[in-house]
């Protein structure tokens, strides 16, 4: 499983990259909270309606233990997706770090 820091996808972020950030959580959860520009796939129909297999893919969660982004890696990958990483820090990671979450619970 290739593995992405939390410094590098904020550089990734904001080198405004080609590249799809995937939260891996229920709808209800991702609506909570989310990195901005993250689209939201937790029904695995969903892949072929929202990614490409050539796209440049991050998925996440909310944090190592989370095994929503493993499996959506899986699925990916079984799909023929060859560019995934996991961000395994996840959601709390990234507040940890100071960056910015949008959602419902975001004051």
């Amino acid at each position: 499983m290739n593995l992405i820091t939390c410094g590098e996808l904020k550089a990734k972020i904001d080198s405004n990259g080609d590249f799809k950030l995937v939260n891996a959580l229920p709808e209800d959860k991702f609506k909570l909270m989310y990195i901005p520009g993250s689209i939201n796939i937790f029904q695995h129909d969903m892949i072929d309606e929202l990614l490409i297999p050539k796209d440049d893919i991050v998925v996440y969660c909310t944090d190592e233990s989370c095994s929503h982004s493993i499996v959506l890696y899986q699925k990916l990958e079984e799909a023929g997706f060859e560019m995934i990483a996991r961000f395994a820090g996840g959601l709390r990671r990234w507040e940890e770090d100071g960056h910015p979450l949008e959602g419902e619970m975001v004051r």
